[in-house]
C-alpha cells in the first residue's frame, strides 16, 4: 500500500543555524514547519560561534573591493582538509548568497570582514556585536517565533 505524504509541510530536525535556516526557508515557500531540537532551547553550537560566518562573493566583499571568488574559497576549503570536494564546492558556491540572505531577510549587520586562519581572503563576516553566532541564530529564531 502506498503512503501519501503532504507536500506543504515539513519536519526540521535540529535548532542550530542549519535547522532554523531551513525552517525559515520552508516558511518563505509557504510551507508549514515543525522544528524539533534535542535541547530545551534552539541555537545549537552555532549560537556559540565567536568569529562570524564565511562567505565568498558577498555584497559586503564587493563593496569593500575584496577580490574573493567561489573558486578561491573552494581551494582554501580543500587545502584545509575537506575530504569531499563536491560538498565543499556546494558549500562555497552557496556561501555568498546565504550571507546576503541573512543580511536582507533578517536585517543583520554583517558588514565587518576578517581574514581568519586557512583563508586567503577576508571572508569571515560579522557585525559590531560581540557574539556573532548568537546574534545570527537568535535573529532566525525570532523570525520563526514571530510567524508561529
Amino acid at each position: 500500500m502506498a503512503c501519501v505524504h503532504p507536500t506543504d509541510q515539513a519536519i526540521v530536525v535540529g535548532g542550530g543555524l542549519g535547522g532554523v535556516s531551513a525552517a525559515n526557508t520552508l516558511l518563505e515557500c509557504g510551507m508549514k514547519v515543525v522544528l524539533l531540537d534535542k535541547s530545551s532551547f534552539c541555537g545549537g553550537n552555532s549560537s556559540k560561534a565567536t568569529s562570524g560566518i564565511n562567505g565568498a562573493e558577498t555584497r559586503t566583499q564587493k563593496e569593500k573591493g575584496i577580490p574573493d571568488t567561489v573558486e578561491i574559497f573552494t581551494q582554501d576549503t580543500l587545502k584545509g582538509g575537506a575530504k569531499r570536494p563536491a560538498v565543499a564546492r556546494v558549500l562555497c558556491a552557496n556561501s555568498g548568497p546565504d550571507v546576503d540572505w541573512l543580511m536582507d531577510k533578517f536585517s543583520l549587520d554583517l558588514s565587518l570582514l576578517a581574514r581568519l586562519g586557512g583563508h586567503s581572503q577576508p571572508r569571515t563576516h560579522r557585525g559590531k556585536e560581540r557574539f556573532p553566532g548568537m546574534t545570527i541564530t537568535y535573529a532566525l529564531i525570532q523570525m520563526l517565533e514571530k510567524v508561529a
